[in-house]
């Protein structure tokens, strides 16, 4: 984008969780950035009187977004819940808000209206206990994005990136296969050299079993598939 100064979206996540804290806590932080909430405005408003902060809330829209933030003031693209919020106490009726907020986000990011989304962290199971299949955020950007996705851990000397995401330990071996070992070096070693500079990326793949297999003895997943 042409802006100095990237906008980032976020979405606090579970209602009933931490997130809508830690989102509220950004704003005492001196980002170079401009920062908005896709969230219920009322939530948002009884966390910050939990939180002794005094902040005016201000809704907007994806298509008519502030040029910059103001100081003392919280820009909120809003999305209502379905029923009040008790901190603490999971509420299956709300994950149809928690899944609209990432739609909106992400879509808004999709029509360059923002360069980033920042997302709080959901409980999967009350989101499925709902009847919304949904595996994790990587999963839903994956699909939303229609573009294959690779989850990211990122240090500032190592990043460390997945095969497989949100699955149960037991399936993970049956997931590993050289199309996937391919496919996610293929998109790290594109994101190394374009997203984050590095021009001559050193990628070392891990090994599955403890001793990477100990040719053979404790596990042949690295002889038949990684290598």
């Amino acid at each position: 984008m042409s802006r100095f100064r990237p906008r980032l979206i976020i979405t606090p996540g579970e209602p009933a969780g931490i997130g809508p804290e830690l989102a509220l806590q950004l704003t005492h932080k001196n980002y170079n950035a401009d920062l908005f909430f896709s969230a219920d405005p009322i939530l948002l408003k009884q966390t910050m009187v939990r939180l002794n902060l005094n902040l005016e809330i201000v809704t907007c829209t994806p298509q008519s977004l502030p040029d910059q933030n103001q100081p003392g003031k919280l820009h909120v693209i809003p999305e209502t819940l379905r029923v009040d919020v008790e901190p603490g106490h999971l509420n299956a009726i709300n994950s149809p808000y928690v899944v609209k907020t990432l739609k909106t986000a992400t879509d808004a990011c999709l029509d360059k209206q923002f360069d980033a989304l920042v997302t709080g962290p959901v409980h999967k199971g009350i989101i499925n206990q709902s009847g919304i299949p949904f595996t994790g955020h990587t999963e839903f950007l994956e699909q939303r994005c229609g573009a294959k996705a690779v989850m990211l851990l990122q240090a500032p000397k190592l990043s460390v990136a997945l095969v497989t995401t949100h699955i149960p330990l037991a399936k993970v071996s049956s997931q590993i296969t050289a199309t996937k070992l391919s496919a996610v070096i293929d998109i790290l070693h594109h994101s190394l050299i374009q997203r984050l500079g590095i021009e001559h990326p050193r990628i070392m793949v891990c090994g599955l079993n403890p001793h990477a297999g100990d040719n053979g003895a404790l596990g042949s997943e690295e002889d038949e598939v990684i290598r």
